[in-house]
């Protein structure tokens, strides 16, 4: 069967295995987007698994629903590398997002670029162009977890500092715009500080530039990281088979904005910024501000460092650090985001793979998942719309 061919599964589903009006996605179609030339997947269930062999094309479907947030989508590539090898060089991704009793259509893509001009990214929402995809915030929360993030919590601060980022980007979408401003004003601070360091009145402006940005960066991360860790108190039960987490900030601006009010954190990392000029132009780089903070975990139960925790318990305790964040998202938005999880199933025993579907089923957003084999969704039956993928086609529908 082809995508276009794909017709609902099970459409007859009992209304209790919906999402909530405003949370459900009913189609997906992708055009030359990576190995899919022409798709189109309906969907009924609030549960859809995608299953197939590896390199099928199931994890570039998540990718595409994922580039309906700020940024550049869960594998975080270009986007000319997302279009379809053999293909006219862009791409095409649309969904279909049922919301309180009306229909949208969201739609983003890539444009190659003519000649000598770079390529653009599109953006739609019901057929109007809108200047970024900060603008499906308005209709659409997503949260995911893939396996490049199992070793989040021993890698390097960098790594964690992107999750942070993410976190906070599903609650507020403006965050990344924030961010990038934020990088280029150090970026413009150090290559001053290496070609023209006498340039006080330059260097001046700025860093008042950079303080302000920055402080702003840090108190989005710090309200975030404090909502996350109440909510986790909360609600956390301990006979859960995901242990609860701990997680707070580390970094010398997350001190100063813990302390000060705004005004006076900017007052007091523009003075640092300026008395580290000659340290930070031997070292090339800055060494103070939110690009050095750190996101720490602990594994609450244990009361351990996250890193120190078993291979086993570090999964859990990231699966259970993201369902904390979809409630915490619908909690600050008033949007069930959908959630998208790639090879999750898969590394789980029996008795968490049974937990993790009854906490997915006590959430009340749309999930999509991903594995190898249909038996891993078994529990699901009835629950789910399970869709094999070959080739980047919707090769049959599974037993759902």
């Amino acid at each position: 069967m082809t995508g276009a061919e794909a017709a609902p599964i099970s459409s007859d589903t009992d209304p209790g295995t919906r999402a909530p009006a405003g949370e459900r996605l009913s189609r997906l179609i992708a055009r030359d987007f990576r190995n899919h030339a022409d798709l189109d997947l309906p969907v009924a269930r609030r549960f859809v698994a995608l299953v197939g062999e590896n390199g099928a094309g199931k994890t570039n479907l998540l990718e595409a629903i994922s580039l309906f947030s700020p940024g550049r989508g869960l594998r975080r590539a270009e986007f000319a590398t997302m279009a379809r090898v053999g293909g006219p060089g862009g791409f095409a991704v649309s969904l279909t997002l049922d919301r309180e009793e009306s229909e949208h259509r969201l739609g983003t893509g890539y444009e190659p670029p003519a000649y000598e001009a770079r390529g653009s990214r599109l953006c739609r929402i019901d057929g109007a162009t809108v200047p970024s995809p900060v603008a499906f915030a308005e209709f659409l929360r997503i949260v995911w977890l893939t396996p490049d993030l199992d070793g989040l919590f021993r890698g390097a601060a960098g790594d964690r500092r992107r999750f942070l980022d993410r976190l906070v980007l599903a609650v507020d979408a403006a965050h990344g715009s924030r961010v990038s401003a934020m990088e280029r004003a150090l970026r413009s601070r150090n290559r001053l500080l290496e070609e023209r360091p006498g340039e006080t009145r330059w260097l001046d402006a700025i860093e008042r530039e950079a303080a302000e940005l920055g402080v702003a960066v840090a108190l989005a991360r710090r309200e975030t990281v404090e909502r996350l860790d109440r909510l986790i108190a909360e609600t956390r039960d301990d006979a859960q088979p995901f242990p609860w987490a701990s997680v707070r900030l580390e970094g010398d601006l997350d001190d100063l904005v813990a302390v000060w009010p705004a005004i006076e954190a900017e007052d007091r990392f523009r003075l640092a910024l300026r008395q580290g000029r000659h340290r930070d132009r031997a070292a090339g780089r800055t060494l103070t501000g939110p690009q050095t903070t750190d996101l720490v975990v602990r594994h609450g139960p244990k009361d351990v460092p996250a890193a120190t925790a078993s291979t086993g318990e570090q999964k859990a305790l990231l699966i259970g650090l993201v369902l904390a964040h979809a409630r915490l998202v619908q909690a600050m938005s008033g949007i069930a985001p959908v959630i998208l999880l790639d090879e999750v199933a898969a590394h789980l025993d029996p008795r968490r793979r049974t937990g993790l579907f009854e906490a997915l089923e006590a959430l009340p957003g749309q999930v999509w998942m991903t594995g190898a084999d249909p038996a891993l969704f078994a529990e699901l039956v009835g629950r789910a719309d399970v869709v094999r993928i070959a080739d980047g086609r919707v090769l049959r529908e599974a037993a759902s």
